[in-house]
């Protein structure tokens, strides 16, 4: 088959191609997507009959992106792709959210779609590409569909709304939202922003689904060219008689238990399992095994019509509350006693148990995906154990739902993270909220009831789930899944601002539990200090090999890191007292300080010469202390001065020499001049000499320039009569 190609202009002029018919000619359907450097390729494969007693749609979205891609090797030991990362189920989620509900309800066939990323220069980001590249597969194939979608990522970027926006340019935005959508409808939303109004939110929707139009049409376009047909299935045996049955006889009881509007779930659970089993016994014995997945299906529709007739005719919803009321708050903080922090937060009969630890850049994460290489210093983990549901099954690792849930708050969150915060932490002290919105509509919109704070029942047998956390401020972040046709803006508008309501509900209580931070941490809690150094230092910090930092870090008992970051030094020290933080701070200051001349300091003296000493004043910094400049009497030799290796001593900076950067040392400038004293009587100490022209000598003058030792150290002597000349005091070696 000849590859067909269609193109799809962004509104900054870069071009999306879609290419079938070239790779994957096996699977059902296979698209090519590129967008520049990046390359996706998405298949479907879909069995043509449903397994036995499969009564839900097996779909299985996958994404995966090749190390390859980006010229990398893989990690590990096996040095291949293993297990998907968090941003791959992350990004097959977004694709799943949209497509799922757009298969026939009564399409049970098992599904496969799988998303690859082969090539990317990690400037676009393909995560934004996956929907767009999944559906048109589905298109091309014959493989039942209700409607092509496209998923975009849209941007506000200095006051623009940018569509599928690089990775730098996401760096620069205030609020990003992945979009998909239908020609007609809105299906899902993710994204964060920073505390942005809920107009700004309803008008980046609206940019994202005008660029997701387009992308539908050309879908459409493509599979008419290639002249598509849906293949047909059978996968429901229905019974009309017994349908009507179940919703003459159910339905009654079913919208009894709704207009009850009790709280108690398990009462609730039981009381509509009951009506069905009721229901069971009328069947005959014999015939039940084989009709109850039928009469389930009957009875779940009709459950779902009771409840939702309820609300929307009589306003009362499954708990009773009206439909803008939130369910009774306990906020209890420092729940555990040994955390660092931690808290109780029960919403009804939800219930949240949340710990904080704070670490230091030793605890950072190392995420190492394809196109991220990065470090990441605020985690969030989100655990939904069995018993959360009083379910007996075995925990089986985390799943796609923990990592999906703790994204959305980790991502309403970690704007809250002040810029200049130490730590390495999972959750934050600040008080970000977050509430679950859900709607009831009837066909044509024509009654529709928003619901704030909604109940998990409530979520399965409604239209919308809608979450939105944020401040007082604004929205931080936001997930949707819209499950009908047709929504209009102004429901979208009612349900922001009817959360705004409940969000400042849920903020006030938080508030009044914990109105400020405690004033200090616990005492176990590391505490942390950062420094910012000069580039040039970070050598000296470090030392040879690390000798330094790790004799710092033994030596005050603390625990430091160094990183370059924009030409300078920061220096992250931790410990679990404040003590040793100071002595790190006081060492690290006496390294990175800068030499004065004129300034006094006390040094150790590191060696003794003929000619005088030279003392570490500064850590890291050596200076000469001259024989001369010991002491105002005169000195022979240095076994008269009393000094040794080891010994402190008192210092002035006298001089930094301007083109080696050596420095000069005294003890005698912070001594009193004694009365009467005679440079020439000293033997010519500072006084002009005959023949050697230089000043600062211990000797008065030779007449043949040699010193008074075999190697000099020095620029006492006259001239020589034979041999080169002994170097100029600025011409020392090194080591002087």
């Amino acid at each position: 088959m000849t590859p067909t190609t269609k193109t799809i202009v962004l509104s900054d002029g870069r071009e999306i191609t879609l290419q079938t018919g070239k790779l994957a000619e096996q699977a059902d359907g296979a698209v090519e997507l590129r967008l520049n450097n990046t390359m996706l390729l998405a298949t479907v494969c879909s069995a043509k009959e449903a397994d036995e007693g499969v009564d839900f749609m097996p779909l299985t979205v996958e994404y995966k992106e090749k190390f390859s891609a980006y010229g990398r090797f893989p990690g590990g030991f096996t040095r291949r792709e293993g297990r998907a990362s968090d941003y791959e189920i992350l990004t097959a989620r977004l694709v799943d959210r949209v497509l799922r509900p757009l298969f026939p309800s009564n399409y049970h066939a098992n599904t496969i779609v799988h998303i690859i990323m082969f090539s990317s220069d990690g400037v676009d980001a393909p995560d934004a590409l996956a929907g767009l590249a999944a559906s048109a597969a589905i298109a091309v194939s014959d493989v039942p569909f209700e409607e092509p979608i496209a998923e975009v990522r849209v941007a506000r970027i200095n006051g623009e709304f940018v569509i599928d926006p690089t990775f730098e340019q996401i760096e620069q935005a205030d609020m990003e939202l992945m979009v998909g959508a239908t020609y007609d409808n809105i299906m899902m939303v993710e994204g964060e922003m920073d505390e942005v109004s809920e107009d700004d939110l309803i008008a980046a929707l609206k940019a994202a689904h005008e660029a997701i139009k387009p992308m539908c049409l050309i879908q459409k376009e493509m599979a008419a060219e290639l002249g598509v047909t849906k293949r047909e299935y059978c996968h429901e045996t229905d019974d009309e008689e017994l349908h009507e049955r179940v919703r003459k006889e159910i339905y009654p009881k079913c919208y009894a238990v709704a207009q009850a509007g009790k709280a108690d779930k398990q009462w609730r659970n039981e009381t509509f399992q009951k009506a069905f089993d009721d229901f069971m016994e009328t069947i005959p014995e014999e015939e039940r095994e084989e009709k109850e997945p039928m009469i389930k299906r009957y009875y779940e529709e009709v459950q779902r019509d009771a409840v939702r007739r309820c609300i929307l005719d009589e306003h009362i919803r499954l708990d009773g509350r009206k439909t803008n009321e939130i369910r009774p708050i306990l906020c209890e903080p420092d729940y555990l006693p040994y955390p660092h922090g931690s808290a109780l937060f029960k919403r009804g009969e939800t219930q949240a148990l949340a710990t904080v630890t704070l670490g230091t850049k030793d605890d950072e994460k190392l995420v190492d995906d394809v196109l991220r290489h990065e470090n990441e210093r605020f985690l969030l983990h989100y655990n939904f154990p069995a018993f959360s549901t009083g379910e007996a099954r075995a925990p089986r690792g985390v799943s796609r739902r923990e990592v999906g849930h703790g994204n959305l708050a980790h991502r309403a969150l970690k704007r809250m993270i002040p810029e200049d915060n130490p730590y390495c932490i999972r959750i934050v002290s600040e008080p970000v909220a977050g509430i679950a919105m859900g709607l009831i509509t009837d066909e044509g919109n024509v009654k529709h009831a928003v619901l704030s704070d909604i109940l998990g029942d409530e979520d399965h047998l409604g239209d919308m789930d809608f979450k939105v956390t944020g401040t007082v401020d604004g929205i931080t972040a936001t997930q949707m899944d819209i499950k009908c046709d047709g929504l209009p803006y102004e429901i979208l508008e009612q349900a922001l601002h009817q959360a705004k309501e409940g969000r400042l509900h849920i903020l006030n209580l938080i508030n009044e539990a914990i109105p400020a931070p405690r004033e200090d941490y616990k005492p176990h809690v590391p505490r942390i200090v950062t420094m910012v150094i000069d580039k040039e230092f970070i050598g000296a910090v470090i030392g040879k090999g690390g000798e330094v930092i790790q004799g710092l870090q033994e030596e005050t008992g603390t625990t430091i890191s160094i990183e370059e970051v924009d030409g300078k030094g920061i220096v992250e020290i931790a410990a679990a007292n404040k003590e040793s933080i100071e002595a790190a701070v006081a060492r690290i200051k006496a390294i990175t300080a800068v030499p004065e001349e004129g300034q006094v300091y006390t040094g150790k003296v590191v060696s003794i010469l003929e000619f005088g000493a030279f003392v570490e004043f500064m850590a890291g910094r050596d200076g000469l202390l001259h024989i001369s400049e010991i002491s105002w009497d005169r000195l022979e030799n240095m076994e008269a001065s009393g000094l040794h290796e080891g010994d402190e001593v008192t210092v002035k900076l006298i001089e930094i020499d301007k083109k080696t950067g050596k420095f000069r040392l005294s003890m005698r400038a912070l001594q009193d001049k004694p009365e009467g004293y005679d440079e020439r009587r000293q033997g010519g100490n500072r006084g002009p000499r005959g023949n050697g022209g230089a000043n600062g000598g211990n000797r008065g003058p030779r007449p043949n320039g040699g010193g008074n030792r075999p190697m000099g150290g020095g620029n006492n002597r006259g001239p020589r009569p034979n041999g080169p000349r002994r170097p100029r005091r600025d011409e020392r070696r090194d080591d002087e």
